[in-house]
């Protein structure tokens, strides 16, 4: 029978662990590294099919080494002409290139529901049933309102950016670059360079080619990640906790800090311009000479203790550089690039007496080829399940409204922001649909283009949320939209809860056309 000096990186075996219940359960588990402290031996386990924010240092007492499973020795490369090959491509890479451009048209669709419409379909009007119970469906499931209040955008770990600092203090900002888990001291940077790594606008995009030859870079400010590249380093959370204001934060996820930082018990962040320092000495020493109170850029919202501010990545690099390393403790499946100036940063914050304190953001692309309106988006951990996710969700929608455009979020959602963009388009459409009036008498008809139109939500997400609710239905040779008794109580109680809303008439924005700027 094996024991635990048998138990090596690689290894799977069940673990002992509570769920939400509070109650025991063996999930099976791999090991990810080993480490021995007074004597102790401990290991970091990812739970298979879990969450990675759910990883964790575990005792041996917490391990069943009766089921042991060793790691499975890899194939050797076959060579060629006596010398050693590239591992030969998968060969389930292939068929996922060649469906490509058919995974991106159904990206957003789900697959419960009816089919979607042919695009002859799209346009044409939809008729709106009167609530029956003969065409009820289940109601909006409560959990996706109340337990889905902030998003968490998905970021990748492993790629890094750089920070262009002069030399200061010992208590001054680390300047580092991380790539793979490893720290050095930066380089100058080599003018005119822009990009660090490949972009990607969609996971398929992002995705190296078959022969091992990474695909061209798409020259935009996309963050979805490569998961290629991930390593065992990359993989584990590398701070133990982040104290931000009167909050301690718990990461949840690697995040590229530099390396001489991840050995603190709490890593200390100013949080009005989130610099990051080593302890809470040089903390205090850098408010006495930080002026910040809010973040930098143009306050475009204000609305009771809420405000908005938009942020330039070009201008405002520090400062951006920060609030990416500190969204990525947060974020899992989008790369952090050193250059952010393609970006623009919409942060929301809260006010006291003290300052405009930081409660969540959203980057989105100056320039998107795509229409994406959203490229991260994270409420923090604090500010969770409090109605604020929605509130980022809804304000970036009302720039698009003002842009003139429909917009969506970048693809691949994380589980949790998926919840949390299904569960806003769900309230918006049915808000849309309950306030029609018949028309002499007739069912009311509306197009999802007008749906579109009105709420700026993509077409293609309009479609999605139609079918997920299955409200859509093929009768006497048209589709109409059934609005069951359940789903109108379902919308009515989400509403009842939904206390912070945006109000266009606060909203001081003005749109950019960065396409004619010869420089962001």
């Amino acid at each position: 029978m094996a024991d635990n000096g048998d138990i090596i990186e690689g290894c799977r075996l069940p673990v002992l662990r509570k769920n939400q219940e509070n109650e025991d359960e063996w999930p099976l588990a791999e090991i990810l590294s080993v480490k021995e402290i007074t004597g102790t031996k401990l290991y970091y386990v990812h739970y298979i099919d879990f969450n990675k924010r759910l990883d964790e240092w575990v005792t041996p007492d917490r391990l069943d080494v009766k089921k042991l499973q060793f790691p499975k020795k890899e194939a050797k490369t076959p060579s060629k002409n006596g010398l050693p090959g590239s591992r030969p491509s998968s060969p389930e890479r292939d068929p996922v290139r060649k469906t490509l451009d058919l995974s991106l048209q159904t990206a957003t669709a789900p697959s419960r529901g009816k089919t979607i419409p042919t695009t002859k379909r799209k346009a044409e009007s939809l008729t709106l049933a009167t609530p029956s119970p003969a065409g009820a469906v289940s109601s909006l499931p409560v959990s996706t309102e109340t337990s889905q209040a902030s998003v968490y955008p998905s970021m990748r770990e492993g790629n890094a950016f750089s920070q262009k600092c002069k030399p200061r203090d010992d208590h001054e900002q680390l300047t580092s670059l991380t790539t793979n888990g490893t720290a050095r001291r930066l380089m100058p940077s080599q003018p005119g360079r822009k990009r660090k790594a490949n972009c990607g606008g969609t996971d398929e995009d992002s995705q190296d080619s078959s022969d091992g030859i990474p695909s061209a870079p798409r020259m935009t400010g996309s963050l979805v990640s490569d998961r290629s590249h991930d390593d065992i380093v990359t993989r584990m959370k590398n701070i133990e906790c982040i104290e931000l204001g009167r909050h301690r934060l718990k990461p949840w996820y690697f995040s590229p800090y530099p390396q001489e930082l991840t050995a603190l018990p709490i890593l200390y962040l100013c949080e009005f311009c989130l610099k990051y320092l080593k302890s809470l000495k040089c903390l205090q020493r850098h408010l006495t000479k930080c002026n910040l109170r809010h973040p930098p850029g143009n306050e475009i919202y204000r609305k009771g203790t809420i405000s908005f501010f938009e942020i330039d990545g070009r201008k405002n690099k520090t400062y951006s550089q920060n609030l990416c390393l500190l969204a990525k403790c947060f974020l899992d499946h989008k790369t952090l690039y050193y250059d952010t100036d393609p970006f623009l940063f919409y942060v929301m914050t809260e006010y006291d007496s003290k300052g405009f304190h930081i409660v969540g953001y959203f980057s989105k692309e100056k320039e998107s080829t795509e229409d994406y309106n959203v490229a991260c988006i994270l409420t923090l951990p604090p500010y969770q399940r409090r109605g604020y996710g929605k509130l980022l969700i809804e304000f970036s929608y009302e720039l698009s409204k003002v842009e003139g455009k429909t917009g969506t979020p970048e693809k691949p959602l994380s589980d949790l922001g998926l919840l949390s963009y299904r569960s806003y388009w769900s309230q918006t459409i049915l808000e849309i649909l309950m306030d029609l009036k018949p028309d002499n008498g007739e069912r009311p008809q509306i197009t999802i283009n007008e749906i579109s139109e009105i709420t700026s939500v993509k077409k293609e997400d309009v479609i999605s949320t139609l079918q997920y609710l299955n409200l859509i239905n093929y009768y006497k040779g048209q589709y109409i939209l059934t609005l069951s008794e359940d789903i109108v109580d379902g919308h009515d109680r989400a509403m009842l809860k939904r206390h912070l809303r945006i109000d266009p008439k606060c909203l001081h924005f003005t749109p950019k056309d960065w396409s004619k700027r010869g420089k962001w």
